[in-house]
């Protein structure tokens, strides 16, 4: 099955193109999987604002972390899933375990679910490697972990889109 993965920076329109591209894709079963934890009011209009985007015909799931568990237990019962998205997933793996070994088995399990996936999967993610280099220690674990995420998660895609200024520029 198809899995596309797009990236791009803060603001870059990533997740909107990823909706119009679910939306243009067979099957009315579509599964929406979220993995923001809203920790104040302003995070809770943000996902109040993704979920307006969203038509009501989606199956919205919220998974803080279990996300190769979901897309392998879910894509046999649907016709796609959105992963909106990859960054914050980190960040709750993050609040998990700083333990950069079991963040990376995380990862290989999720890219083990994709492999075997039996309905489309598009996966957004923040592009992290552009910027400069954190001052401490755990934002630099962030960015190694999402950065080596996204490597994984991109050789795994069978299309990378990179979304700049609201343009998708397709790189695989």
């Amino acid at each position: 099955m198809k899995k596309i993965f797009v990236i791009g920076g803060c603001r870059s329109g990533k997740s909107g193109h990823a909706l119009e591209l679910a939306e243009q894709m067979p099957g009315a079963r579509k599964v929406f999987v979220a993995t923001c934890v809203p920790h104040d009011e302003e995070m809770n209009q943000r996902v109040a604002r993704h979920k307006q985007d969203r038509s009501s015909s989606w199956i919205t799931l919220e998974v803080p972390v279990r996300l190769a568990d979901t897309i392998s237990q879910k894509s046999a019962q649907c016709d796609l899933i959105l992963v909106d998205c990859l960054t914050l997933w980190m960040s709750n793996l993050l609040l998990e375990t700083e333990d950069f070994e079991t963040i990376d088995r995380h990862v290989m399990d999720l890219i083990r679910a994709l492999e075997v996936a039996r309905c489309p999967v598009i996966l957004v993610s923040n592009e992290v490697g552009t910027g400069i280099v954190p001052e401490n220690r755990l934002a630099r674990l962030f960015r190694d972990a999402t950065g080596f995420s996204n490597q994984k998660v991109a050789a795994c895609a069978d299309e990378v889109i990179w979304m700049v200024a609201g343009i998708p520029v397709k790189i695989k």
